[in-house]
């Protein structure tokens, strides 16, 4: 079965909240994995700390990479 999200983004907490802001901001609700949460609500530790996975549905793709791609350049600057 094909799923009918992609990911769009891996990497900080922080900049994944930025992104998630400004997606939420046009309409877009991406879903946030986080495994640091995930394995401390299990009982293990995290594999990468504060980082988090961004990932949005199909229909919303083109849009969202657009916003990755913009935050990610406005960071560097």
């Amino acid at each position: 079965m094909k799923s009918n999200y992609t990911k769009i983004y891996t990497g900080s907490s922080i900049i994944a909240q930025l992104i998630v802001s400004k997606l939420n901001a046009i309409g877009i609700y991406p879903i946030v994995k986080d495994e640091t949460e995930s394995g401390r609500l299990a009982g293990f530790g995290p594999s990468v700390m504060g980082s988090q996975e961004l990932f949005v549905t199909d229909s919303d793709l083109q849009n969202a990479k657009q916003i990755v791609t913009d935050t990610l350049e406005n960071m560097e600057q």
